[in-house]
């Protein structure tokens, strides 16, 4: 059976006068058809009501939720941390300030409820024997598997299991037995890190502490909304960062220094890598910081200083510097990342570690302060398919 509308009934349904109607076709929003013999447009039903159902959620600021959903305007509220004038703040708190001296511990306090307890007097928690099976696992699988076996009774109170979950975390990251050592000691350990990169350990998880509505920290709040536990959530958060385009940075931007490194022309290498990989996912830009993220600043500052004794990191910095040209772009955090892991011979994969880790902090701040709320999390969607059809 033939939907197509004429040109008036497709106006009505459309709430417009008919110019407007032509306007669409001219725009290509709304396809016409002819008519046979009469030569007289008609529109097809479907297209029709599928543009009327776009302008009717437009008017409810339904485009306004699309837009807001892509780096646009912020969708939840929080107390926990924001993007403004190109700083990170936490709690109102500049994070590169507070990475020249306090710990992820810190942080977490200060993140969870503004430091109002101290709650890593904690002794470390057991061992999860069923971690010993899996040896061969990524750090990452092996961290979403530690959140998987926990269960709602092994974590009462959200604020007060945050340490525990974050030892179990970093164990399961590191396959070493819970410790009550502060996490960036517990990553230098298992890295052989000296007393320098020690220090750089710590900065670094202080920057990934938490990152605003990020779509690993969304995860988390969805799930937690849901009344889900506080290793469910983590678990979401964790399950979000293993993808290429939100964890995966830094293992992209390795992958770019590796190449270049190699070339016998590192701008040759870095202009191939780049027509293969967006750079923001590899290193370079970031939609929230158009002036240069803060936190990849402050952290390649910092190598700049420290090359004596490695001497690949002079290397490594001047084909970020290459790069950084060629794409007329400044770096992000995952360059930092790649280039420290490089640098200093840590395992493949320590970027992501340090994310994971660091993030668990954000992590739990956001899936309390969205339990608190004891609202729901559940977007709408706006249906662009096929409206009823006729039954034959």
């Amino acid at each position: 059976m033939n939907n197509d509308l004429s040109a008036p009934d497709a106006a009505r349904l459309l709430g417009v006068s008919l110019p407007t109607l032509y306007s669409y076709v001219s725009r290509g929003l709304l396809a016409s058809v002819s008519d046979g013999a009469s030569r007289r447009k008609r529109y097809p039903q479907e297209e029709v009501l599928r543009l009327a159902a776009r302008k009717s959620d437009a008017k409810r600021g339904g485009q306004t939720a699309v837009a807001a959903m892509h780096w646009g305007l912020p969708v939840l509220e929080t107390q926990i941390s924001h993007i403004a004038d190109g700083r990170l703040l936490y709690r109102g708190c500049d994070a590169t300030a507070l990475a020249q001296q306090a710990t992820l511990e810190a942080v977490a306090g200060l993140l969870w409820d503004d430091n109002a307890s101290d709650y890593f007097q904690q002794d470390a928690p057991a061992q999860q024997p069923g971690l010993a099976s899996a040896t061969d696992a990524t750090p990452l699988a092996r961290a979403m598997l530690a959140m998987a076996m926990l269960t709602p009774a092994d974590m009462p109170h959200a604020l007060q299991s945050g340490p525990a979950l974050m030892r179990l975390l970093a164990a399961a990251l590191l396959q070493a037995a819970p410790s009550a050592l502060p996490l960036h000691r517990q990553l230098a350990q298992a890295w052989n890190a000296d007393a320098n990169q020690t220090e750089l350990l710590r900065a670094t998880l202080v920057l990934l502490a938490d990152h605003e509505l990020n779509t690993s920290t969304f995860a988390v709040r969805c799930v937690a909304s849901t009344g889900a536990s506080l290793p469910a959530a983590l678990g979401a958060g964790l399950a979000a960062l293993s993808g290429n385009k939100h964890g995966g940075g830094s293992a992209a931007a390795r992958c770019m220094l590796t190449q270049a490194l190699a070339a016998p022309d590192a701008r040759d290498a870095i202009g191939a890598f780049y027509k293969m990989f967006a750079p923001e996912f590899a290193g370079f830009g970031h939609p929230l910081y158009p002036h240069g993220d803060p936190r990849a600043a402050y952290l390649l500052g910092i190598l700049s200083t420290m090359g004596h004794g490695h001497p690949q990191l002079a290397a490594i910095l001047a084909v970020c510097a290459a790069a950084g040209q060629l794409l007329d772009a400044k770096p992000n955090a995952d360059l930092a990342l790649a280039a420290m892991e490089l640098a200093f011979g840590w395992p493949e994969g320590a970027g992501m570690s340090m994310f994971a880790l660091a993030r668990s902090a954000g992590w739990i701040a956001h899936a309390a302060e969205q339990a608190a709320s004891t609202a729901l999390i559940r977007p709408r969607a706006r249906y662009i398919g096929r409206h009823q059809r006729d039954q034959q």
